[in-house]
């Protein structure tokens, strides 16, 4: 390591993310996976709406026995 660096030309922030903008994957069973996959397919939508069509209605069924 250098005794002294330059930070002359830096710039504050540059590589900086918010963590709500982070995508975290989520990794389904190949059951799972398969089922949905094909159901994607049969209503020509992608994966990830078929997916979260499924947990929103989770959410709801759960929020009315909360």
């Amino acid at each position: 390591m250098e005794k002294e660096y330059d930070f002359s030309k830096a710039e504050q922030g540059k590589f900086y993310r918010p963590l709500e903008e982070l995508e975290i994957p989520v990794y389904l069973d190949k059951k799972v996976r398969t089922f949905f996959s094909r159901k994607a397919v049969e209503k020509n939508v992608e994966l990830n709406q078929i997916i979260n069509a499924v947990l929103l209605k989770e959410m709801e069924l759960l929020s009315i026995v909360d």
